[in-house]
Formats: C-alpha cells, sequence, structure tokens
C-alpha cells in the first residue's frame, strides 16, 4: 500500500503587467523567483511533486486552474504545499463579508488573486487532505520602501552588515497603485465577489496558512530572498529542525520580530496529527 502523496505548487512574481495595475507599475521585485525556488528545492528533498509558476506565468487563471487540478488529485492522509512570493494587495469588499472593508489579496501578473477566491479553492479539497500555505507578501497596501543598494551590495561582497539592513524592499502594491487599480477594473472585481457562493462553502481538509506579517503589516525583501523566506530557510535548516508547526512559527517569526510578524492560523477541520507533524513532512 502506497503512503500519502505530495503536491507543491511555488508562485514567485517578480514583475506583473502593468496595463492591469494603473498603467505604470510593474511590481519589479528582486527576489520573489528567487524564494520559489528556495521552497520548491526544501519540498523536493521531502519528496513532493513539485510544480512552478513565475513572473508572467503566475496568471490568476493558471493559478486558478492549477490549485482546482491539484485538488482533484488529492485524497485524505495527501499533502498539498503552496508558496507565493509576491506584493500583496488589498480591493474593496463589495459583498459584505469584511470587517476590515477590503479583501486580502496575492498580486498575479495580471490581476489579484482574493482571499476569497483561496477560500472556496480550499473547499475543493477532499476531507483528511492536509494543506499548507507559505505567503512571503505584505497584506496591505502601504507604501514601497526603497531599497537600500549600498546595503546590498556590501552583503553581496562578503562584507559585514547588519542583516536587518539588507530587507528593505517592501511586498505592497502602493495606495496609489492600489486605488487606481481597484477604479480601474472595478467592475471585473465587484463580478468576481459576486459571482463567489454565498455562504462559502464548508472547508473540509485543514489549511495552515504561515505567512510573513500580520494583515497591517508589510514584509521586506533584500539581499537574496524575502525576509520571511530566509527566516524559514535558515529555522528548517536543511531538515534539521525537529519540532512541530507551532515551535516552527515561533522560531521563524523570532528572527524576524524586529521588523514584522509573522501569522500562523488554521482553517477548515481540526487535524491534532498536522499539528504535531515535522514541518513539510508529507
Amino acid at each position: 500500500m502506497s503512503g500519502p502523496r505530495g503536491i507543491s505548487l511555488h508562485i514567485g512574481v517578480n514583475f506583473v503587467d502593468k496595463s492591469h495595475y494603473g498603467g505604470e507599475w510593474d511590481g519589479k521585485l528582486d527576489w520573489a523567483e528567487k524564494d520559489s525556488d528556495d521552497i520548491l528545492n526544501i519540498a523536493g528533498r521531502q519528496g513532493f511533486e513539485t510544480r512552478s509558476l513565475k513572473s508572467q506565468e503566475a496568471t490568476r487563471e493558471t493559478v486558478l486552474s492549477t490549485i482546482g487540478d491539484i485538488a482533484k488529485g488529492l485524497k485524505a492522509g495527501d499533502f498539498f504545499l503552496l508558496s507565493y512570493s509576491g506584493h500583496g494587495g488589498t480591493i474593496p469588499d463589495v459583498d459584505g463579508d469584511e470587517d476590515d472593508l477590503v479583501d486580502e489579496t496575492w498580486c498575479l501578473f495580471n490581476g489579484q488573486l482574493l482571499d476569497d477566491e483561496l477560500s472556496v479553492l480550499w473547499s475543493a479539497f477532499q476531507p483528511g487532505v492536509r494543506i499548507l500555505v507559505l505567503s512571503d507578501s505584505c497584506h496591505s497596501g502601504t507604501l514601497l520602501k526603497s531599497i537600500d543598494e549600498n546595503s546590498i551590495q556590501l552583503q553581496q561582497a562578503g562584507k559585514t552588515v547588519d542583516p536587518d539592513e539588507v530587507f528593505e524592499h517592501a511586498r505592497a502594491m502602493p495606495r496609489d497603485v492600489a486605488k487606481s487599480t481597484a477604479r480601474s477594473n472595478r467592475g471585473f472585481y465587484a463580478e468576481l465577489q459576486y459571482a463567489l457562493p454565498d455562504p462559502r462553502p464548508a472547508i473540509h481538509a485543514t489549511v495552515r496558512l504561515i505567512s510573513g506579517c500580520q494583515e497591517h503589516e508589510q514584509s521586506f525583501e533584500g539581499g537574496a530572498n524575502g525576509r520571511f523566506t530566509d527566516a524559514v530557510k535558515r529555522t528548517y535548516a536543511d531538515g534539521k529542525f525537529e519540532g512541530d508547526y507551532n515551535a516552527f512559527h515561533l522560531a521563524v517569526r523570532e528572527l524576524v520580530k524586529e521588523k514584522q510578524t509573522p501569522n500562523h492560523v488554521v482553517r477548515g477541520q481540526p487535524n491534532e496529527a498536522f499539528d504535531k507533524e515535522r514541518p513539510f513532512k508529507i
């Protein structure tokens, strides 16, 4: 009898189609694709069947269809690992399901993917499926900070530099871009939200999210990774980490606590065995 199956999908968006995002903003990041490669390598060493979508490959349609297809192929006991590195954004909520009046989003190449759309996707997975989502992105529309080029060059040259100083580029869509994107695509996003099932379908799988920051915070990148992804890699330590998911989250959080506060939430059906597992174990 074969053991559980593990499938992973790794999304890294270094730039977006500016025609959708206000006409001028291309969302340039330096290390989102590198993040996706690094988490893919962790998954591959653990035996996951890995898939990757980078920048222009990471369209709304492709991401939605890929996750939907993966859901069809997994059964109880199987594991889906999803990682995203890129900008986070917000869209005004029109269907009244958000207390803060906005939907958090991932900025994919040709449009934003709403958190509500992901919630509906989770409902397509069978009971007993374990889902782990790692999101190295901002969940706010705050302004970008400029990259400290001098610090990055010093780090790449192997010179001593405070690690915090190289993580100076926030992965957040600027407020003016968020507003212009929402305004110019008002009908598109409103139609998406109204088309979602109401009430939302129940989630029967177990969905664990470990994200780079809280909804009101920013996630940063610099050097060679996102700050959160760098902390995930250092904590995982090539498989040497032996704690459970709660311990893993706390260890990652300790490494980045001066700048951002990684979140850890679980949705869907409780799964105590999943809670106690070593991270990334199929």
